[in-house]
């Protein structure tokens, strides 16, 4: 039974490869160096500081583009600018002892849905919540235009947060 499984599979794989081989794409014609780099991850370094750490909303919402849309952490959680800083103002109020640490990377697409100049981020946010220190490990990815953040999505631990908190998961019966 499993030689038979590995063989329908294996059929199918190489049936998907051979469709897959006739139009080949190499990661060079979509994807490049980006050329302002430097200057896009400071723009959501600058962000990602001001609204989680310092809680300057003002200074935050000024590195996001009139258009900005903001999704995450589920594919059908979306926010605008205003919506950002309206969450991130209830946070401010429960939350102290705030700092992130990150290191990020950025790239350019050249063509296509996603055209433009992104930059990734990878880190941790710390803070205190009812006396409670909470570590939430994220990513987070931003399209940089013109100097502003346009779109970003950012996925997050939840349950990392409701286990420092003190939660736990209680099976169905």
């Amino acid at each position: 039974m499993a030689l038979l499984l590995w063989v329908i599979t294996s059929t199918k794989v190489q049936a998907q490869n051979k469709d897959a081989t006739a139009a080949v794409v190499h990661q060079k014609d979509f994807v490049t160096e980006n050329p302002t780099a430097d200057q896009d991850i400071k723009v959501f370094g600058d962000y990602i500081n001001a609204l989680l750490v310092s809680g300057d909303f003002d200074k935050a919402k000024s590195f996001l583009a009139d258009h900005f849309k903001g999704f995450g952490p589920g594919p059908n959680d979306s926010a605008t600018a205003d919506q950002v800083m309206a969450i991130w103002k209830e946070n401010d109020k429960t939350q102290t002892n705030r700092k992130v640490n990150f290191v990020e990377n950025s790239w350019q697409v050249i063509q296509g849905d996603y055209k433009g100049k992104w930059v990734a981020m990878w880190g941790e946010y710390d803070c205190t919540i009812n006396g409670k220190q909470v570590r939430v490990p994220f990513q987070s990815t931003a399209r940089i235009a013109n100097g502003k953040i346009d779109y970003s999505t950012s996925y997050w631990d939840n349950w990392s947060i409701y286990q420092s908190l003190g939660y736990t998961l209680t099976p169905p019966k």
